[in-house]
């Protein structure tokens, strides 16, 4: 947390439901007379809306990404998007609730791409210097579950097999257990009305 504002972190596989609760949250929060900045990674800054294109596309001309690369372009991503958006609405006292942070890198990159989580961890905390959420919201479901759930074409990461799927869930479920003080997990195979009850008592907690 910096400045007065309050900032919150969403989780998870693909298709667990985090922008479904993240809209739910910002409705919420908006309604309670709250400022609420809502965003994402990758892609939260028009720099990460490029880093994005590179990092997701699954066309066939595509060339392939080494996981060395790819973590650095999240880092690139995220040390953009903290400092542009996610420390200044901080500091005007606002809520920023973001699809994915820092965890996502270490699930996907160190968990999933079996690369150095204290490698991973170094490098998202100096491209953010060491700006972490007060509350993280991971939705926790089967990946063979969530996937079932996505439309549309698969992008390059929804396309990687049940493996390196199962790996990045082991990954994040390890964050959580790591810090239980900041992370709050959620049956994301729930029906949505039942996930957002179980955050929304959360938030209504440490907000008082």
């Amino acid at each position: 947390m910096s400045g007065t504002g309050l900032f919150v972190s969403f989780e998870g596989i693909d298709g667990v439901g985090k922008t479904t609760q993240v809209e739910r949250l910002r409705a919420y929060l908006t309604e309670a007379g709250r400022s609420v900045v809502v965003t994402r990674e990758p892609g939260g800054t028009p720099l990460g809306t490029a880093i994005r294109q590179l990092l997701l596309s699954n066309a066939a001309d595509s060339a392939p990404v080494s996981p060395r690369a790819e973590a650095m372009l999240y880092a690139a991503d995220r040390a953009q998007h903290a400092h542009d958006v996610i420390r200044p609405a901080l500091e005007a006292g606002s809520v920023v609730l973001t699809d994915r942070y820092v965890d996502s890198s270490i699930a996907y990159q160190s968990a999933g791409r079996q690369l150095s989580e204290d490698d991973i961890l170094m490098l998202s905390m100096w491209a953010t210097e060491n700006l972490m959420p007060a509350r993280t919201y991971l939705l926790d479901m089967d990946p063979s579950a969530s996937h079932a759930r996505l439309t549309g074409a698969p992008d390059r990461l929804e396309s990687e097999p049940d493996s390196f799927q199962e790996r990045t869930r082991a990954g994040f479920l390890a964050r959580a257990a790591a810090e239980p003080q900041r992370f709050r997990v959620v049956d994301a195979s729930q029906s949505i009305d039942d996930v957002w009850n179980a955050i929304r008592a959360d938030i209504d907690m440490v907000l008082s």
